[in-house]
């Protein structure tokens, strides 16, 4: 005997599948940063982890007997740094297994009473206080939005942060230019035309959708930099950051542009402001840059104008992958393509 299941037996069974699966994506986020390498690369990143700790050393009035939330604390070091600033206490969260390491550590230079640290998802515990005056995140991701924490700090603004309370950093700004990259291009993509005298072209597809991460040169860019997108961490919702808006990329010089790149920077608040910038000009992070590739080659004269639209929105299976949409135009070229970050 067959039987056929209802339309609201297969939406549940369909809705179940998709909690599942996105509980299995969130165990496989966390549990990458169980391993210390991934914080030993953020760690070397000088100008990421210099950035923050000049951010708090620069301002010690701001922090002095402040109660202060470290939002994915990892190892501790922005949890000590601004115990070290003069923090009254620190609350640091993680729900990965290195927190376990980042105890030893802040045992280990003296901090354990100022410094209070505790494992788990920070929507599903309740922090020991009941307001913050200071929060403290490294949330951001590749393209700033891929795999981010930012609603996590979203989060923890809405139900901990005092009024006219403090967030580490707190405005970002996206960046797009167009640069030439030929060499690489036939290296990435056209390499699947001819794979030891066989046809891979199906492969092209694959590689162009999704963007590479890699550092630029600042060389390359062939177009002047455009900020498409920009948000108040103190003020933006979760719905906000789900964007389209129009870029203008002019030419500075006669070349060709095989992909636009995007980067970021982040400001944090205090009397000394400090940047920190993801950008080709700006010295190495971590983050390096978003590379995506055209399905054609814009030939531009010196001051042309690229028009275009780039749109981004958390994929539908997974808020933490994001999906991509870019749109130009150049006089009588026109082009459309769609990245998926996953």
């Amino acid at each position: 005997m067959s039987s056929a299941r209802g339309p609201s037996q297969a939406a549940n069974a369909a809705s179940a599948t998709d909690k599942a699966t996105l509980a299995f994506t969130e165990q496989h986020y966390f549990s990458s940063y169980d391993h210390f390498g991934i914080h030993e690369e953020m760690l070397k990143d000088t100008s990421r982890t210099l950035s923050y700790r000049s951010a708090m050393f620069k301002n010690r009035h701001l922090f002095k007997d402040k109660v202060v939330l470290d939002v994915g604390c990892g190892t501790g070091i922005l949890s000590m740094f601004a115990a070290k600033a003069g923090a009254k206490h620190v609350y640091a969260v993680d729900m990965s297994n290195i927190i376990e390491k980042a105890r030893e550590i802040v045992n280990l230079n003296g901090f354990e009473g100022q410094i209070t640290l505790l494992q788990g998802k920070l929507e599903d515990i309740e922090l020991p206080v009941d307001k913050v005056d200071i929060i403290v995140s490294e949330w951001m991701g590749y393209f700033l939005l891929y795999e981010s924490m930012l609603d996590t700090v979203l989060y923890a603004r809405d139900k901990y942060l005092v009024e006219g309370g403090l967030i580490l950093p707190d405005k970002c700004s996206m960046y797009i230019a167009g640069i030439e990259d030929g060499q690489y291009k036939d290296e990435k993509i056209h390499f699947w035309e001819d794979v030891y005298g066989f046809d891979y072209s199906p492969f092209i597809e694959v590689a162009m959708a999704e963007p590479l991460v890699d550092t630029v040169d600042n060389k390359s860019l062939v177009t002047e930099p455009y900020k498409f997108f920009e948000f108040d961490i103190n003020t933006v919702t979760k719905e906000g950051l789900s964007f389209q808006r129009q870029f203008e990329l002019r030419a500075i010089d006669t070349d060709l542009c095989h992909a636009y790149i995007v980067w970021f920077d982040c400001d944090f608040p205090g009397d000394e402001t400090v940047t920190l910038s993801t950008g080709p000009m700006s010295p190495y992070t971590h983050w390096k840059q978003t590379v995506m590739y055209m399905d054609q080659v814009l030939d531009v004269k010196k001051n042309d104008v690229i028009k275009g639209q780039i749109a981004s929105r958390p994929n539908s299976k997974n808020p933490r992958e994001v999906d991509i949409e870019i749109m130009w135009e150049l006089r009588d070229q026109k082009g459309k393509y769609n990245y998926f970050m996953r």
